[in-house]
């Protein structure tokens, strides 16, 4: 039994010791000239859906200061953004903003995004088939209109 006790002392201290273990959570500044334009219904969308996490306004929750949840969570939101940065997607040559609008409508499709465990917490931003449709229909429209008026991707 003593070895339990000790096991739970021994889990308090790591766990208060991570306390002092704080990823860097950073939001830079947005110039709306580098930001990915939408239409208002659309936007709207994105704003509930995706922006938390693909976009430099994310929104830290308080247990974003709890580690490790913080640690997970930073990797998460680093990610997302490297993956596809809705403040930074001006500044993406052609062939690759084509192909993240392909990518966005296939994540969508499929269920993939917004991730289940965003969801967990997040209810509001799920989507709906209505949603998944206006981002498809959207992100295509976009996607032909990159390329026509950049044929060389």
């Amino acid at each position: 039994m003593k070895w339990i006790n000790r096991l739970f002392v021994l889990f308090g201290i790591a766990f208060l010791a991570t306390q002092f273990l704080r990823p860097g959570r950073e939001n830079r500044p947005v110039d709306p000239k580098r930001q990915l334009v939408a239409p208002p219904n659309v936007q709207a969308i994105l704003d509930r859906s995706c922006v938390d996490c693909h976009s430099n306004q994310t929104q830290w929750p308080w247990y974003s200061n709890i580690s490790p949840i913080s640690w997970w969570l930073t990797d998460h939101v680093k990610d997302a953004r490297r993956e596809l940065s809705i403040s930074d997607f001006g500044t993406y040559p052609p062939a690759r903003a084509a192909h993240k609008m392909e990518e966005l409508c296939e994540k969508v499709e499929k269920g993939e995004m917004p991730l289940p465990s965003y969801l967990w917490i997040h209810w509001d931003a799920k989507l709906s088939e209505a949603d998944k449709q206006t981002l498809c229909t959207w992100a295509k429209g976009e996607q032909a209109r990159i390329l026509a008026a950049s044929p060389a991707s």
